[in-house]
């Protein structure tokens, strides 16, 4: 990889670092445990300041990407997954950004009644099915995420997509359904016992839960989603500007 950021672009150098870093724990063998190049030597190759590369580092280190120690270098964070809630990206293209490879463990899809719950979430009555997708997934050493998705029928949905695809990818692409803003509620949880199987953990070990209700560009409904997270392998980070 070439270790280069241009300094006439208008792009201020930070984000350029940061961007480049990016890209370099993607690669396998930063993934697979071996040290970045140390900030001297980083910050001469790409001519700008410490101070500036540091920035960039921190940003990363702060997300949960990054593993800074003094005297023993920066390496990948390998224990922790992190999400941003600033990022408007499905989980698979979330992940594939920060050089994770998703295993998909379980993949079910099912057609359902809806609950009250979710017949007034999508405006539907309640002897109109709604399509239910839940999935199990993590690195390859197991599952760290237990989704459990359901769609407005207006989608059009059928079930015969293929649900490994990046999710609103698909939607958009083969439905013409742009996911447009993401309304989120986090809390913690001890593991019930399905939830537990499924992560394979201890029932009533902690879970961070997380409810997301997606709306297309008119803010219509469109998924209602649970997600059931392992608390010792994820990170969920939230920044703010003012």
């Amino acid at each position: 990889m070439k270790y280069a950021i241009d300094h006439k672009s208008p792009i201020p150098l930070h984000i350029q670092a940061e961007e480049l870093l990016r890209n370099l724990i993607s690669q396998e063998e930063f993934q697979n445990g071996k040290l970045l190049p140390n900030e001297v030597e980083l910050s001469k190759l790409l001519a700008i300041s410490r101070t500036t590369l540091r920035q960039a580092i921190n940003k990363l280190v702060y997300e949960g990407l990054l593993i800074r120690k003094k005297r023993a270098g920066t390496k990948v964070n390998q224990s922790t997954v992190s999400s941003k809630s600033n990022n408007w990206l499905s989980f698979s293209q979330e992940m594939k950004l920060r050089g994770i490879n998703i295993k998909n463990f379980e993949l079910h899809v099912t057609w359902v009644f809806p609950d009250e719950t979710l017949a007034n979430f999508f405006e539907i009555k309640a002897e109109k099915k709604v399509l239910k997708m839940e999935r199990v997934r993590g690195k390859s050493d197991g599952p760290f995420v237990y989704f459990i998705s359901y769609f407005h029928p207006r989608i059009g949905l059928t079930g015969d997509e293929d649900f490994k695809r990046p999710l609103y990818e698909l939607l958009e692409l083969d439905y013409s359904t742009i996911a447009s803003l993401s309304k989120e509620e986090i809390s913690a949880h001890a593991a019930e016992e399905v939830i537990a199987e499924k992560l394979q953990i201890e029932p009533g070990e902690p879970v961070l839960f997380r409810k997301r209700f997606v709306f297309d560009q008119g803010e219509r409904p469109i998924e209602y989603n649970l997600g059931y997270y392992k608390a010792d392998s994820f990170v969920y980070t939230v920044e703010s500007r003012r």
